[in-house]
């Protein structure tokens, strides 16, 4: 096996905001149903209430109130709330504009053959590098056909999560190279440098049902989710709804496939490989763009 890993970077944040925006983060989603004011989040952190509502606004993209609002379960019945066309429609209403519009067209993808699958990455070259983000510090791994992998982790907990990932394809030759991977980190968390005429291009390592669930998720509208009976009847297995949660949980290229779209029966956010505090985050994140 050409496994390896390791880290030879080390990419912890500079300074305290980092750990600030985490702290916030895990409060609300643990007390959320409490509502917590922003100057009791602020005397929690001893902190004061303007500069922690500046710190946390630059970093997450929107105030804590507003990411208290989107972490509630109200805003996850919201999210499911049925429109006049199913919500995996594929068509969307000529003249829609904007960051949700621009990420349909972003992300482009391929799937690997069924060989190239069993072959469990015999044969790639991954290249890997970690890197700081609105959700902590994300692992990139690319292969020259494009994005592989996105993972994330807290600081401190890097080598596991590698380990996690190289894990999925153990015969892949793995490279850090924090330079192959920095474009696409760069572009990935910016809405700013999502373009339709240079789209994010995607390749899906795995067999042909997770890859099914995979490309159904890319389906779903950016600042809109699905519950997992949803991607069963898209794929053509309504009965299938255990299998697809599994395949959902595998998905080795979160956000970027949006895993954290889909929720369970009535909005419950249920699992999360990453983390339920970082799938909170990922939609508040994302009702503040769309």
């Amino acid at each position: 096996m050409n496994m390896i890993a390791k880290l030879d970077t080390d990419i912890t944040p500079g300074g305290p905001d980092y750990d600030t925006v985490r702290r916030v983060i895990e409060l609300i989603s643990e007390e959320y149903r409490d509502q917590p004011s922003l100057e009791a989040i602020a005397a929690r952190l001893n902190q004061s209430p303007t500069q922690l509502q500046k710190t946390f606004t630059r970093w997450a993209g929107l105030s804590p109130k507003a990411f208290l609002q989107a972490v509630t379960l109200d805003h996850a019945k919201r999210l499911l709330r049925k429109e006049e066309m199913p919500l995996l429609e594929t068509s969307i209403e000529v003249g829609l504009s904007g960051p949700s519009r621009l990420h349909d067209l972003f992300v482009t993808h391929e799937a690997m053959s069924p060989g190239e699958w069993k072959a469990k990455g015999g044969g790639l070259t991954i290249r890997y590098g970690f890197h700081n983000c609105p959700f902590g510090v994300a692992l990139v791994m690319v292969t020259d056909r494009g994005l592989a992998g996105l993972a994330f982790s807290d600081s401190g907990d890097e080598k596991a999560c590698l380990e996690d990932m190289t894990c999925r394809w153990p015969n892949a030759e793995y490279i850090e190279d924090r330079q192959a991977t920095t474009p696409y980190a760069d572009r990935i968390f910016q809405p700013g440098r999502w373009t339709s005429d240079q789209p994010l291009r995607v390749v899906l390592i795995g067999t042909d049902f997770q890859v099914s669930v995979w490309q159904s998720l890319l389906k779903i509208p950016f600042g809109k989710a699905v519950t997992y009976s949803d991607i069963a009847r898209d794929i053509g297995r309504p009965t299938a709804m255990r299998a697809v949660g599994a395949a959902v949980g595998a998905n080795p290229i979160s956000f970027v496939v949006p895993c954290h779209r889909a929720l369970g029966k009535n909005g419950a956010l249920t699992g999360y490989h990453w983390g339920l505090t970082r799938k909170r985050a990922m939609l508040g994140w994302e009702s503040a763009h769309a």
